[in-house]
């Protein structure tokens, strides 16, 4: 398993709990100090497993060699709800004081490594001030994305009014946990064509999913399938970083799908499902039988309809080899991106200094306005235009023009012609659902599949997640929208993995993303959708903002570029189910906050 189909031979049911040693004592046990079940099905028979049952080491610390131990501070140096990031010598740790009690986890966070003692504590889990990850500051636990490591946990001790940190050496160095996942060794009454969880698209949601379900202790089989020829990777960076190779950034190593029996089947396409029989039809002609589905196909982009776009040399980023084609193609040449779209801006500012030129043609007048605002919008735009981009605004393409088969001209409709060597399209995308339109499974009229709160679609044992579905988001009273964002895709996978087991979990995350472009981030929580006016506090031009996004008098959404963690500080209170008002963000009060860095009137707003 895990990669790829072999022939089916009788075999005995072997199950394998792999639990790394340094973790073995803490997740072992669950909140309450008891012993924690898994449960799992082997062969459609529900179980239940529990981890005392097998003899395990209770030591994390097994190797004295690879232990430190050292003072780090006072008892009285930290006041509740503080962090501080402290060195033991070979490696940092974050100590945390909540509720009087201390704590010590890893001081990065895992995703990209920011540091955390910059971010947001808050009743019992601390959050990224870079892209709103969330871990549990008890157990080190991920508790919402992006990313898919947990923080090591180290031990604290108090004597004699000194706080002790006792650590891994290991886990202070690599300051990322692999969560505790159940393994299938081999299973009987399986064959090639048919497996127990079927996953249908290999981007974050279905990794998350499957992922989920070992840590969960699920044992049975699960297969992914991807039309891509890698193993998962970070897509977002496809556009961010665009001369990344392949194993640069693929999210697991290929031996992690191997350890934990997640078959991945590369190059594949289903063409239909049929839910009675419970079975998916690939383009091929093979068909597999599932007991559970998640679909996580993501979408498609949308092409140009304009004369001559067959001609080589225009590109939808989609894959490494696309953004690799790309930066090699455009170096020192005349690139025209199409769309003013986050890929299209990200793809525009990476370019920038690598091309002789970059001409950004867009329908809109200002860049982000429908997303950002218009304010904001012009602030970007000013920001690209100091670095040479050229816009070409409220115009579309008419016909690119080739020379030997290679693009030569894109031209406009407003009559400007532009040298191109190389045209990127960023025009928007569209549900990758076509094959579910004969299947009974719920699709709007914009091909989005429809789900509820668990994830799961209007027909038993069917969930999806992702880029393609249309969910209820409990921040907009449960208003069904789509959110096709990498972190929102982490935690739809997740959901359907728990709902698939029947722990019956709703979604409730606090929508997150962020866009990259030279050198600069804008940070974005919430849900801005329809805001009706925009409060900005800073200075746009000197790119040094907040702009909070208002609906009637309820602040939606929140927007900020150089002013961590005050995006993730709203996140945090709109994940508490608090509301926020206009007024709490358009008073004087707010300045507090720009003149210290004090968010404390933040915390006490909202109802």
């Amino acid at each position: 398993m895990g990669g790829c189909f072999s022939k089916p031979k009788p075999v005995e049911v072997k199950i394998e709990v792999v639990i790394p040693e340094k973790e073995r004592s803490k997740e072992e046990m669950s909140p309450n100090g008891k012993a924690s079940p898994l449960i799992y099905k082997v062969n459609g028979t529900a179980r239940h497993y529990h981890l005392e049952e097998h003899p395990i080491a209770s030591n994390p610390y097994h190797n004295p060699k690879d232990v430190v131990e050292a003072s780090v501070c006072h008892v009285k140096d930290l006041e509740n709800g503080q962090m501080r990031e402290v060195d033991l010598g070979c490696g940092k740790a974050l100590l945390i004081k909540e509720s009087g009690e201390f704590h010590a986890v890893g001081h990065k966070c895992p995703h990209y490594g920011a540091p955390l003692v910059k971010g947001v504590l808050a009743k019992g889990r601390v959050r990224c001030p870079w892209h709103g990850a969330c871990f549990n500051i008890g157990t080190g636990d991920i508790e919402d994305f992006p990313g898919l490591d947990s923080l090591p946990r180290f031990q604290v001790k108090i004597e004699k009014d000194k706080v002790y940190i006792r650590a891994s050496k290991q886990a202070l160095q690599t300051q990322r946990r692999t969560k505790m996942m159940a393994k299938c060794i081999s299973l009987s009454n399986y064959n090639l064509s048919s497996t127990n969880v079927l996953i249908i698209g290999a981007g974050a949601a279905g990794l998350v999913c499957a992922e989920t379900l070992r840590q969960e202790g699920f044992s049975d089989r699960i297969v992914m399938c991807t039309m891509d020829r890698h193993l998962p990777y970070d897509r977002p960076k496809l556009s961010k970083s665009m001369d990344s190779h392949p194993e640069q950034i693929a999210l697991r190593p290929r031996e992690f799908f191997r350890s934990y029996d997640i078959e991945v089947l590369t190059e594949t396409q289903v063409a239909a499902v049929d839910i009675k029989n419970k079975i998916a039809v690939f383009k091929d002609g093979f068909k597999m039988e599932y007991n559970k589905l998640l679909i996580a196909t993501g979408n498609t982009p949308k092409a140009l309809s304009c004369k001559g776009k067959e001609v080589e040399n225009v590109f939808n980023i989609r894959t490494p080899e696309d953004a690799n084609r790309v930066v090699k193609l455009a170096t020192s040449k005349n690139v025209v991106i199409v769309g003013a779209s986050f890929l299209g801006m990200e793809v525009a500012a990476y370019l920038a200094e690598r091309a002789h030129s970059v001409s950004l043609v867009e329908l809109e007048e200002v860049p982000f306005k429908k997303f950002f605002g218009e304010r904001v919008g012009r602030a970007v735009m000013k920001m690209f235009e100091s670095n040479r981009v050229k816009f070409y605004m409220q115009t579309e393409v008419s016909e690119l023009r080739e020379q030997e088969g290679k693009l030569k001209e894109v031209v406009l409709k407003s009559g400007k012609v532009l040298r191109a060597d190389v045209c990127v399209v960023g025009v928007g995308a569209v549900p990758a659902t076509g094959f579910l339109k004969q299947s009974g499974i719920n699709i709007d009229s914009k091909g989005f599949i429809v789900v509820n709160k668990m994830m799961q679609t209007n027909i038993p044992g069917v969930f999806a997640a992702g880029d393609a579905v249309m969910f209820p988001l409990a921040l907009r009273n449960n208003k069904k929208v789509n959110v096709p964002h990498w972190q929102m895709a982490h935690m739809h996978g997740r959901i359907a993995a728990l709902n698939m087991l029947a722990h019956g979990i709703e979604i409730s995350t606090v929508p997150y993303l962020w866009t990259a472009m030279f050198g600069k981030s804008i940070r974005y929580a919430g849900h801005g959708e329809g805001f009706d006016d925009v409060v900005i506090q800073g200075d746009l031009d000197e790119l040094k903002f907040v702009a909070f996004y208002t609906k009637s008098d309820e602040v939606v959404a929140v927007a900020s570029m150089n002013y961590d963690p005050i995006v993730s500080k709203v996140a945090e209170v709109l994940a508490a189910g608090r509301t926020i008002r206009k007024r709490d963000v358009d008073t004087a009060v707010f300045f507090l906050f720009f003149r210290t860095g004090d968010m404390s009137w933040l915390t006490g707003k909202g109802s």
